[in-house]
C-alpha cells in the first residue's frame, strides 16, 4: 500500500532582511507520521512550523500540501490553515470566553458549523483531553497546563489533517509538562499526523517515528529514534546530544 504523503517541503528558504533563518530545507511527512524536530534555540525549527503553517512566508522553494502545492496568490490562506491546525508555546485563548466557547469559535464562525454541532464535537474533545468538567470555566481559572489542553482541543476542533506543535510545554511548569505530553501522545496513537518542535527527548525517543535534527537553519541529520539516540551520524548531532540530557 502506497503511504499517503500528506507535507513536503521542496529547497524551503526563509530569510528575515539579512538573516537566512531556512537553508534549503527538504522534508516529506506522510499520513500517521509523528515528527519531532529538534535543535538548539535559533535553528530555525520554530520558523520552519511557521512556514508550513503560512504564518510566514517563504523566499524560496515550494510547500506541497496534500499533493497539491500551495501558491499565495491563489490558494486561500484560511482554507489551508484548516487543514494544518497548530498549537503554540503560549495559549493565546480569548480570556472574555469561557472554555467551551474558545473551543466552537473557529468551527462556528471559519467553517460555518451549526452551533449545536460544534457544541456536541467540542463537548467530545474537552473529554478527549480530560477538561469536560472545565467547560464554563474562563481561562484565567486554568493551570497553564489546562489551558495548553484546551489549546490542544480548540486546534483539533477544525479537524485539521496535520497537527504542528511549537514547543507546547516550554511555558510549563514542570509538574505540568505530563499531562500535555499524554494528551499528545494519545493523539499519536489515533494517527495523527504530527510535527513537534520539543525540548523533550524523552517524548521524542518514546513517540516519534523519525526525528530531524537542525543546526543554523539546515536539516543536519534525519532518522528513527533509535538510530538518531544511540547511533547518530554527524558530527554536530553528537555534540548537541551530548550537552541535552535526556529528559
Amino acid at each position: 500500500m502506497t503511504e499517503k504523503e500528506m507535507i513536503r517541503t521542496n529547497n524551503l528558504n526563509k530569510c528575515f532582511g539579512e538573516l537566512h533563518v531556512l537553508k534549503d530545507i527538504n522534508i516529506t511527512v506522510y499520513e500517521s507520521d509523528v515528527v519531532c524536530l529538534i535543535g538548539a534555540s535559533g535553528s530555525g525549527k520554530s520558523t520552519l512550523l511557521r512556514c508550513l503553517n503560512y504564518l510566514e512566508r517563504k523566499n524560496s522553494g515550494s510547500i506541497v500540501l496534500e499533493g497539491k502545492e500551495v501558491d499565495f496568490k491563489k490558494d486561500s490562506v484560511n482554507e489551508v490553515r484548516q487543514k494544518v491546525g497548530m498549537v503554540f508555546q503560549h495559549f493565546n485563548l480569548f480570556p472574555h470566553m469561557t472554555v467551551l466557547e474558545n473551543v466552537i469559535e473557529a468551527p462556528i464562525h471559519v467553517k460555518k458549523i451549526p452551533k449545536a454541532q460544534a457544541v456536541k464535537e467540542a463537548k467530545e474533545l474537552l473529554g478527549k483531553v480530560g477538561l469536560d468538567d472545565k467547560m464554563d470555566v474562563y481561562p484565567s481559572k486554568l493551570s497553564g497546563g489546562q489551558k495548553q489542553r484546551v489549546a490542544i482541543a480548540r486546534a483539533l476542533a477544525m479537524k485539521p489533517d496535520i497537527m504542528l506543535f511549537d514547543e507546547p510545554t516550554s511555558a510549563l511548569d514542570p509538574e505540568l509538562v505530563g499531562e500535555v505530553l499524554s494528551t499528545m501522545k494519545e493523539l499519536a496513537e489515533e494517527g495523527m499526523t504530527m510535527i513537534v518542535v520539543t525540548h523533550e527527548m524523552g517524548f521524542a525517543r518514546e513517540v516519534a517515528d523519525w526525528i530531524v535534527y537542525m543546526d543554523e537553519g539546515r536539516i543536519i541529520e534525519k532518522a528513527n529514534p533509535d538510530d538518531f539516540f544511540t547511533n547518530p551520524k554527524e558530527e554536530r548531532t553528537k555534540e548537541f546530544l551530548k550537552t541535552t540530557a535526556l529528559k
